[in-house]
């Protein structure tokens, strides 16, 4: 079998890709990965190859790539990048995408993505098209998904909203279409809603100032930016109807653990009586977490808060925390929105139920 028909699952997927004009964080090429850096938006467009699952764990880290729902998308196809490497030895795999699922501890999806296709490669007498057909396929039901939250999240938003989100959790985050939160407003405005958005800054990377304001300006949304500490006040006056944002890993409880900073959100909506929903997928459901207790809180460099860019911004000697993920707890929640439906308190079992039908399926 050539290559080139054992990735033709790939080449479909690209098609897809630029046919329903998605705003892909990466895609297949002919002989690599297609990687849009993050960081280097929304000024400059550079587009990175990625042609080993280490190069993909190093993208990662560095942030070039980040979204719970893109990290999953390039675990897929760093796996499969390290079966194209030496389809004929299992064990160089695993040696391969070793990095690759520690690349973000905190990202459920990622360490599940690589072991989707590692496993179907494994189980194949085809390895290397067993992997690409896998990791095609997780990405199309990114999308997928990614579309059904948006429907299901519309109905969530109230015709004339202001909503209120936190970091990035777009098309970029994801697989293209909106990736969890944007998928919900991006939903909403195609249910024929009219809606504007305030996006939070966020502190160190400027997601939200970066990403978030440039993929709106994309889908044509009224954005407005404010700084990571304001989103009390804009509740106080009135300002915001509804928040919404992502997550990167639920306990099976409900408790969220998403960009740090939600949290704060989450109490300032408590306070006020606005409504606060997180947009998610099965992929980031962890039933080995039982609260927020279990889940691992990323710290990362200290030097990512003391510089902006090269930049000191604060005196020698001054030390730094980045812990880049905070728990909201459950109760804080006013409801889940997935692509089963959006799910209200108590949420352990419609999780569960929501783990047991993508089983099934």
């Amino acid at each position: 079998m050539s290559t080139k028909s054992a990735i033709a699952p790939l080449d479909e997927l690209a098609r897809r890709i630029q046919d329903e004009q998605l705003l892909a964080p990466l895609w297949p090429e002919d002989d690599h990965i297609a990687l849009l850096d993050q960081t280097r938006l929304p000024f400059v467009r550079d587009v990175l190859e990625i042609h080993t699952p280490g190069e993909m764990a190093a993208a990662i880290r560095q942030m070039q790539i980040r979204g719970s729902g893109a990290i999953g998308c390039a675990g897929a196809l760093g796996a499969y990048l390290a079966v194209r490497q030496q389809p004929d030895d299992p064990d160089q795999w695993e040696q391969a995408v070793q990095a690759l699922r520690e690349a973000r501890p905190t990202a459920v999806a990622l360490r599940r993505a690589v072991d989707e296709v590692i496993g179907a490669a494994r189980a194949s007498t085809v390895p290397l098209e067993a992997a690409a057909a896998a990791a095609a396929a997780f990405v199309s039901r990114q999308v997928e998904m990614e579309r059904r939250i948006g429907r299901h999240g519309a109905a969530a938003i109230p015709d004339g909203a202001t909503v209120l989100t936190h970091c990035h959790s777009g098309g970029l985050a994801g697989a293209g279409y909106g990736g969890r939160a944007l998928s919900v407003i991006r939903g909403a405005r195609e249910a024929g809603k009219q809606l504007q958005v305030i996006a939070q800054e966020t502190r160190p990377y400027f997601q939200g100032a970066r990403i978030t304001a440039w993929e709106l300006t994309q889908l044509g949304i009224p954005v407005t930016l404010i700084t990571d500490g304001m989103a009390g006040a804009m509740m106080e006056t009135g300002r915001v109807d509804i928040c919404v944002v992502g997550s990167d890993r639920l306990a099976i409880n409900g408790d969220l653990a998403n960009k740090v900073g939600t949290y704060l959100v989450a109490l300032a909506a408590r306070e006020h009586s606005v409504p606060f929903y997180t947009a998610t997928t099965r992929y980031n459901v962890d039933p080995a977490s039982r609260s927020g207790d279990d889940i691992p809180i990323e710290f990362r460099d200290a030097d990512e808060v003391l510089f902006i860019g090269d930049q000191r911004i604060t005196p020698e000697g001054v030390q730094a925390l980045y812990p880049a993920f905070d728990i909201t707890p459950a109760r804080l929640l006013s409801g889940i929105i997935t692509e089963a439906g959006l799910f209200e308190q108590p949420f352990e079992e419609k999780l569960r139920r929501l783990l047991a039908a993508g089983e099934e399926g």
